[in-house]
């Protein structure tokens, strides 16, 4: 999609979304920019929420003003990589996530930074680079122990390790359905096991319960958790009757 398309197909998403969720926004910016993540090689932001906050006791459109800036260059790059990229749908979808970011301004909330700290710890993970392994809590709390990253979920459990050893399967609830896997081999402090037979692209996050010490000694960053993986399918509770 050439720059004046892009615009043109940015400007008319803009207009779609509701007067009142506008409040605050100065407007909209396009430009032809590709700027880089500044720690992530390869990955470009595709648009930003430009706040400037104005003294006040209190946050409101008065004194939260923002601008969205979209970056026509790294959709552009971002599409040479990909035959089937959806330029409008990511138009959208990072017109809403910017605004957003405005939203929770206004509202003193600070979820969403959580969200792409989490998906920048993610990319880190499948890159092979050291990552945060809780980086899924920062993401989108489903609740129930379920997180969801950039259309990945995580489906948490927390064990003692001598039941995790003396379980002979585990199970999982997805959707409102109960499914069993085999067990792996060990626990560590964080394993994440890759969910087959779902509908969705699903992690199990086995997490080992630690006394108040080893939480102490981790959050001091001295002692390294130990982070394992392993892929498991999953099958319907009651199928081998």
């Amino acid at each position: 999609m050439k720059f004046a398309a892009f615009e043109r197909a940015a400007r008319r998403a803009f207009e779609e979304i509701p007067h009142e969720y506008l409040e605050g926004i100065d407007g909209l910016t396009v430009s032809r920019e590709a700027p880089a993540h500044p720690t992530l090689p390869g990955i470009y932001t595709l648009g930003e929420c430009l706040t400037e906050e104005h003294l006040s006791d209190y946050g409101s459109p008065e004194t939260t003003r923002s601008v969205i800036a979209l970056y026509w260059g790294s959709f552009r790059a971002l599409s040479r990589r990909n035959p089937d990229f959806d330029w409008e749908g990511e138009i959208w979808e990072t017109l809403t996530h910017e605004l957003r970011h405005h939203l929770e301004s206004l509202a003193g909330d600070d979820a969403l930074e959580g969200v792409d700290y989490a998906a920048d710890e993610s990319f880190k993970r499948h890159e092979g680079e050291p990552f945060d392994p809780w980086y899924y809590q920062h993401g989108e709390d489903l609740g129930g122990g379920v997180f969801e990253v950039e259309g990945e979920y995580y489906v948490e459990q927390v064990w003692r390790a001598p039941d995790f050893e003396a379980a002979g399967h585990l199970e999982l609830s997805w959707r409102g359905e109960r499914y069993r896997l085999s067990r792996p081999a060990e626990l560590g402090d964080v394993h994440f096991v890759w969910v087959e037979g779902l509908d969705a692209p699903v992690e199990l996050v086995l997490v080992r319960r630690r006394g108040w010490w080893e939480d102490a000694r981790r959050l001091l960053g001295a002692s390294r958790p130990v982070v394992l993986e392993s892929q498991g399918t999953a099958e319907p509770v009651g199928e081998r009757g």
